[in-house]
């Protein structure tokens, strides 16, 4: 049977391929947003400056702290794809998110799984470029490809999960192909994805099975809980699977963001190291927002390998912020073998 070798929970964000300076660049957006969610309530940026003005959050933000920090995530990074290349996964389940790359408004569904040869990734063209939110370009480079790139999928373990799925009531889409639209700011896999296949597999890319979660768009969001129980699933079809294959599986996004919440990072850290899932699975829906909603992705991830002997610990946590109002990226790097 197959086995599972390698786990991983990774943060994906822009402020991992920008440069401190760079970071700035979202922070006129951060102003222009009408409400930011953060800890079951929404506030404007001036809300939020004035909310945390005891925590020095501007300091935090300064030029030679985003400095520091971003040294930290590249060390982590690292760390990351130098595990990778000892372990040497031969396929690799990757539980991502989906902001509009792949899917639009036409269909967007709860869960995705891609059971297809091959799909693709591609630098945006100059007309994509102009279509972009400040900052999002900046990017690019740690998630595409300077030049077309098609990497295998593994249709056989995609189908086995698609099974598997539909046996235990999970309804599932299946994804044989990566859709192109017209007129639209991306093209090929999404970010969460490319993302795992630059900077951890350092473009090496093992076969493997993207399993797409909507985190982001209601009304069709899978809750905390669904989702680890999807999982779960997921881990017993691997467990399953007739293969001597060496299996890694990537949770990828997170943690919080868009406005940092250190205590309900800490909480996620503390409950993965003490396979705690009902503290993964029992949170208040409110405090999977926005970017915040990909720690779902981690909590599919956990459905796994909670039930695996698999242990490790955190290389690192860092809090990278952008501004005094709190925004930015908390970025989380953690690794069970």
């Amino acid at each position: 049977m197959a086995e599972i070798v390698l786990g991983m929970w990774t943060s994906h964000g822009p402020t991992l391929s920008t440069t401190p300076e760079q970071w700035l660049m979202r922070v006129e957006a951060d102003k222009n947003r009408p409400s930011h969610p953060f800890r079951l309530g929404n506030y404007s940026f001036d809300q939020l400056v004035e909310l945390r003005k005891d925590e020095e959050l501007g300091e935090q933000a300064s030029l030679e702290q985003r400095a520091i920090r971003h040294g930290r995530c590249q060390d982590a990074i690292n760390k990351m794809a130098d595990i990778w290349d000892e372990v040497k996964p031969d396929v690799a389940v990757i539980m991502g998110n989906d902001q509009k790359e792949i899917f639009n408004e036409d269909m967007i569904p709860a869960f995705t799984v891609f059971s297809g040869d091959t799909l693709f990734n591609e630098p945006a063209t100059a007309e994509q470029i102009a279509m972009m939110a400040p900052g999002i370009h900046a990017a690019e480079d740690g998630h595409n490809p300077p030049q077309y790139t098609e990497y295998p999928g593994h249709p056989e373990l995609g189908r086995l999960i698609i099974e598997q799925a539909t046996s235990e009531g999970f309804d599932v889409a299946q994804m044989t192909k990566i859709p192109r639209h017209e007129n639209h700011w991306s093209s090929g896999v999404g970010h969460a994805f490319g993302y795992i296949y630059r900077q951890v597999m350092r473009d090496q890319v093992v076969p493997n099975v993207p399993i797409i979660n909507n985190t982001f768009f209601p009304p069709n969001q899978p809750t905390a809980k669904r989702c680890f129980e999807f999982g779960r699933m997921v881990g017993r079809a691997i467990k399953n699977w007739d293969s001597d294959l060496k299996v890694a599986v990537i949770g990828s996004g997170g943690m919080s963001h868009f406005v940092i919440d250190e205590d309900l990072d800490q909480l996620f850290i503390k409950a993965l190291s003490k396979r705690d899932d009902n503290t993964l699975t029992s949170l208040d829906e409110g405090y999977f927002q926005t970017g915040t909603s990909e720690l779902k992705n981690w909590i599919s991830a956990a459905g796994v390998l909670l039930d695996t002997t698999l242990n490790g610990d955190i290389i690192d946590y860092v809090p990278c912020y952008r501004s005094e109002a709190g925004t930015g990226t908390a970025n989380g790097f953690v690794c069970w073998r």
